[in-house]
């Protein structure tokens, strides 16, 4: 009864909607305002304009991650339109991200083009990757295996780091705030003719909160604070050979110790190593015609070194080598490539198979014209346990009027199984299949004088969905179809941001909602700015979940409220204070867990203006 009551309320979502968009006042009365063309590369490895895009992509720059109240890559991702997280307790403990209702591990995460991962779970680790670091987040919605092979069901999440410029640019910041938190952040950005260069460094300590609570699974509860430390380096440097041609070679690197609850007075205790290397080159061939060739490599590592059982080790490494070809043609950029990506296992527990190659060959094409756009992709992956596999993607966008324009696409996807799957002692199945997935976007866009309005429907149907219960199974279908509509404007010193995610996901073959996903979520933002003083807000809702697939555990739905305040001392010195969950609202994103009660953080930051 419950999913036909969610189907009809979605089903009727369609007629609200449309209607919250002809509420909307027409703005051509007012100034015209600078229209802001970012470009976007994660959408089809190319560079596009954002406005030219026929897929549904969030942009986050460095300004909206220093104002978000989100602590973790993974919080600050929720808070974006179509995107959910849950969390095993406080700072640095395992974290899943979901986007538009897809597993955790449909997500792809790139940091810089490096794929960033764990091959045994087949989620990226998030929790290691030091926020003050990032420049730039680009979050793509929809499948993306057409572009970036296994796992991109629900999306891609590409992190740019912070990279060097010309001249000389320090930067440092000291925060301080609850749960004795702690960090210190330093760096330096700089470059001269040819050469750019960028180091920098953080160090993060905060004793933490008490992970569980006596609700947790496995008799995991131990009422003590869960601490969390981290060491990180993110360096890179680019030479200019010629006008055409350039190389770069990037380090990110981290070290982080993790406490987490294991029984009555018991912890584990986690130490974890992150770390992502890449080099490359890239330049004009002949007129039109760019060529990159790159090699990297992720690897992430986590040992229980303290544990109620044996202490336990798990190491996922990945080498990719890309050479990417794009040539510019009358109906648009063509893409071309190889990629080559290794995936390799070390761990305590003993796997059957601990090694696999991909071997991958994509090729594209994207343009536009006048008020036409389109895009094309077409994927071969050859995988060295399940063979081969093709996706392809294609999408068309049209503007109506100069205010209105209207996108569709559709894309297939296909999934892996994640070597815990497949071999896990008590709970991989060695038979397991790939997943494959059908998406369908279709999108309406408003925009007028610095006011944007979006609405997207889409429609993804996945067969052979691995279903993580007592032993990994596939199951025949499950499906997440639903609506986002979001709202970006300004108002002279006033921006203003909403979003709201109305969704089924849902097992068809047992009518039960996929577990840790809210079918509603909405989202709520404000800024204003008034000389050397800068003040914001944001609301986030979400529904009630589930936390298991059979849908008896239920987590309760949650409103949380966050509050900043800026003032910019001079041109190079701020303060900034933060207020999270000001109503210190109790709430879980995984049963028996903790999140964060009522918390404030006060950073001072130095930066040069130039």
């Amino acid at each position: 009864m419950k999913t036909c009551i969610s189907n009809v309320r979605l089903a009727a979502l369609p007629l609200a909607l449309t209607a919250a968009f002809a509420a909307f006042p027409s703005f051509s009365q007012m100034p015209p305002a600078q229209q802001l063309k970012d470009t976007v590369v994660t959408a089809s490895r190319t560079a596009q304009r954002a406005d030219e895009l026929v897929s549904d992509v969030t942009i986050l720059n460095r300004a909206d991650i220093e104002k978000s109240s989100g602590r973790t890559l993974p919080e600050i991702l929720a808070r974006a339109p179509g995107v959910q997280f849950s969390a095993n307790g406080g700072l640095g403990k395992n974290s899943s991200v979901n986007i538009r209702g897809a597993e955790a591990r449909h997500t792809v995460l790139l940091i810089d083009g490096v794929r960033f991962g764990s091959a045994t779970s087949g989620s990226p680790n998030w929790d290691t990757i030091p926020v003050d670091m990032i420049e730039r987040i680009e979050i793509l919605k929809g499948p993306a295996s057409a572009l970036y092979g296994s796992e991109a069901v629900g999306g891609v999440v590409q992190v740019f780091l912070r990279k060097g410029s010309q001249g000389f640019n320090p930067y440092a910041s000291l925060t301080l705030g609850s749960h004795e938190h702690r960090q210190v952040t330093a760096g330096v950005s700089g470059g001269s003719g040819p050469l750019t260069y960028l180091l920098g460094l953080q160090k993060t300590r905060e004793a933490g909160f008490s992970a569980t609570n006596p609700k947790a699974q496995f008799g995991n509860y131990n009422p003590d604070t869960d601490g969390f430390d981290q060491d990180s380096l993110n360096a890179s440097a680019a030479y200019q050979l010629s006008p055409d041609w350039k190389i770069d070679a990037g380090l990110l690197a981290s070290s982080s110790t993790s406490h987490t609850d294991d029984g009555l007075n018991r912890d584990t205790l986690y130490k974890g190593k992150t770390r992502v290397v890449r080099s490359g080159v890239e330049g004009r061939v002949l007129p039109g015609w760019k060529t990159q060739l790159r090699y990297s490599e992720g690897s992430d590592s986590s040992r229980a070194v303290v544990a109620s059982t044996l202490p336990s080790m798990f190491k996922t490494t990945q080498h990719q080598l890309t050479w990417q070809n794009d040539v510019d043609t009358p109906i648009g950029v063509a893409l071309a490539g190889i990629e080559r990506l290794g995936q390799k296992v070390d761990s305590s527990t003993a796997y059957t198979v601990t090694e696999r190659t991909v071997s991958s060959y994509f090729a594209g094409l994207n343009g536009s014209a006048g008020r036409h756009s389109w895009q094309a992709n077409l994927r071969r992956d050859e995988n060295s346990q399940f063979g081969g596999g093709t996706t392809g993607f294609g999408g068309y966008g049209f503007a109506l009027t100069p205010q209105w324009r209207v996108n569709a696409s559709y894309g297939t996807s296909f999934v892996a199984p994640s070597f815990n799957q497949l071999y896990f002692p008590s709970f991989g199945n060695a038979s397991l299949q790939p997943e494959r997935g059908r998406n369908t976007d279709l999108g309406v866009t408003w925009s007028d004088a610095g006011q944007t309005v979006k609405l997207v429907h889409f429609d993804n149907k996945i067969r052979g969905f691995i279903s993580n219960t007592t032993i990994a199974s596939n199951i025949p279908r499950a499906r997440i179809d639903g609506y986002t509509l979001s709202y970006n404007g300004s108002f002279g010193p006033l921006s203003l941001n909403a979003s709201l995610d109305a969704m089924d996901p849902r097992n068809e073959l047992t009518g039960r909602r996929l577990a840790r996903r809210s079918a509603n979520v909405a989202t709520l933002g404000a800024d204003y700015a008034v000389g050397m003083w800068a003040f914001g807000g944001s609301l986030l809702h979400a529904g009630n979940s589930f936390d298991d697939s059979a849908n008896t555990r239920e987590l309760s739905g949650r409103t949380t409220a966050d509050l900043y305040v800026d003032y910019a001392v001079n041109k190079e010195w701020k303060v900034q204070t933060k207020l999270n969950n000001i109503t210190d609202r109790q709430y879980e994103t995984i049963y028996g867990y903790n999140q964060p009660g009522r918390a404030v953080y006060v950073t001072l930051s130095y930066q040069p203006r130039r």
